[in-house]
């Protein structure tokens, strides 16, 4: 569905153009003029067709990024190099519909305050990106455990350098879906609104009861948060809490 919501953008961004062509109303447009207007009325599109929000300044940049590129006389293999960066970094993302989201520092010291400080905790980062947080995390705890999820091959391996000196953190390079939630005491996540509703799902059926699942910026539809906890950062971040009552938990 993204992938031919994409398709319909670009289509209906060049037969508004096309159309101004045919009509006059472009009188000798340059090149760079015509890929501009595609790439506003590509924009406009996709917010009308409710594609996700990174979606819009995509196709807004497409086509006069091809024209520029064109002009400049840029060699192929930058292209393919580019290509392969952005495979790396992004993977599923098109897939999922989950970018990459890093957590800040407020986010990483309000985490380690929702740590329990009498007793060692079992904590997952689901998507953890290059691991910042399990990295901080870590060093802050060395009494608890970390574990890092993660499917796209560079951050996943940035996430591996950073840690693997750590003996209390383990990054793993797989699809959480198929993690068990069972064994941790906090699971963190920073993903998109897509799948909030599934990881809920997964979450009631596989976490203990008293186990908290944390959400950055992005809440479970339909579901009260038994807290929200708002950062004093820029973008004043929001964290989500559920507190799992177990009622939905599959039984041992």
């Amino acid at each position: 569905m993204p992938a031919l919501k994409a398709l319909a953008a670009q289509l209906l961004g060049w037969i508004v153009v096309a159309g101004l062509l045919a009509s006059g109303i472009l009188p000798a447009p340059s090149p760079l003029s015509i890929a501009l207007l595609q790439g506003g009325f590509a924009a406009a599109a996709s917010l009308v067709l409710r594609s996700a929000r990174w979606w819009p300044p995509i196709h807004g940049i497409f086509t006069p990024a091809l024209v520029l590129s064109s002009a400049l006389h840029i060699p192929p293999a930058w292209f393919l190099a580019a290509f392969l960066l952005l495979a790396l970094v992004y993977w599923s993302s098109f897939r999922t519909q989950v970018p990459l989201y890093l957590s800040n520092r407020t986010t990483m010291q309000a985490l380690e305050s929702l740590l329990s400080a009498e007793m060692p905790q079992s904590v997952a980062d689901l998507g953890c990106g290059t691991g910042g947080l399990l990295a901080y995390l870590a060093r802050a705890r060395p009494d608890c455990r970390f574990e890092g999820v993660e499917t796209a091959p560079l951050p996943w391996l940035l996430a591996w350098l950073g840690t693997r000196t750590l003996p209390n953190c383990r990054i793993s390079r797989d699809d959480f879906w198929h993690q068990s939630l069972a064994r941790h005491d906090l699971v963190y996540v920073f993903l998109s609104p897509v799948p909030m509703p599934r990881l809920w799902q997964k979450a009631k059926a596989e976490m203990r009861p008293g186990s908290l699942l944390v959400s950055n910026s992005f809440p479970v539809p339909g579901v009260e948060a038994d807290q929200v906890i708002t950062l004093p950062d820029r973008r004043a971040t929001q964290l989500f809490l559920y507190r799992m009552s177990g009622e939905g938990k599959n039984p041992p």
